[in-house]
């Protein structure tokens, strides 16, 4: 499985494992087959003529019922962290190729390329003589992508800057900032405002991966990245230190 190094964001390369194409391959299927669901579903609750995921959008029921499978990825990707439903059941996510969640922006170019990395549209339009045979090869351009690029990145990726890794066993940025703290607590490093919810969540991330496997030298990594970075100076263990940053978060932002 091939490796990718991505920034956690504190100037420190992490190992994840790009997301395998078996697994693209069965979250495509994955949200094609809800995406069918619905349409044919809602098509005949509504006696809309549907094919497999496209129906008559000249007609405005028919564009209002194609409305959330246009804008299926779209969404998901952007208010779930990277994930579309079929992306979850299989363990991948969409990252920025610089390290973290992506923008708005990225998302949308993403999605907007969509349509010419899976280009259904060119074998219906042959078979419908609209194309010349010939153009049947552009089908496939978004695979031809994913199989000759180094980090596995269809035309959207390539032009969004981002990247699809594989959650399995490796770190994740999308762990809640969240964290129970107790009530009598006594917060100690106030310039812990000066990171963002980003920082926050990859800091957590990074510790559970860190509790998992058991990486000293990583923690000692973060930890004077940290130090350095808000100008704190303490002799507190390292684990501790950056246990004691997350609480002080917690405190902080519950306090407002």
């Amino acid at each position: 499985m091939s490796v990718v190094k991505l920034d956690t964001g504190f100037n420190i390369e992490i190992d994840f494992n790009l997301a395998p194409f078996f697994k693209r391959f069965l979250a495509w299927i994955i949200d094609l087959i809800i995406c069918w669901i619905y349409m044919y579903s809602f098509g005949e609750i509504f006696k809309i003529r549907t094919f497999f995921i496209f129906t008559d959008v000249w007609s405005v029921s028919g564009l209002l019922l194609s409305m959330p499978v246009l804008f299926y990825h779209l969404l998901f990707e952007w208010l779930n962290n990277g994930q579309s439903p079929g992306k979850i059941l299989t363990g991948i996510q969409v990252v920025s190729a610089e390290g973290g969640q992506p923008a708005v922006s990225q998302y949308l170019l993403r999605w907007v390329f969509r349509t010419l990395d899976f280009a259904y549209f060119i074998p219906i339009a042959i078979i419908m003589r609209q194309l010349p045979w010939w153009t049947f090869p552009l089908s496939f351009a978004g695979l031809a992508s994913v199989i000759f690029t180094s980090r596995s990145q269809r035309i959207g990726d390539l032009v969004a800057g981002t990247m699809l890794i594989n959650l399995r066993g490796k770190t994740s940025w999308q762990d809640t900032v969240f964290m129970e703290i107790e009530d009598d607590y006594t917060p100690s490093y106030p310039q812990v405002m000066q990171m963002t919810d980003r920082d926050i969540n990859t800091l957590k991330s990074l510790l559970q991966t860190i509790e998992r496997t058991g990486d000293t030298d990583l923690t000692y990594r973060i930890a004077e990245k940290i130090r350095s970075s808000l100008k704190i100076e303490n002799d507190r263990d390292n684990h501790e230190f950056l246990i004691t940053l997350l609480k002080d978060y917690n405190y902080y932002t519950q306090s407002d």
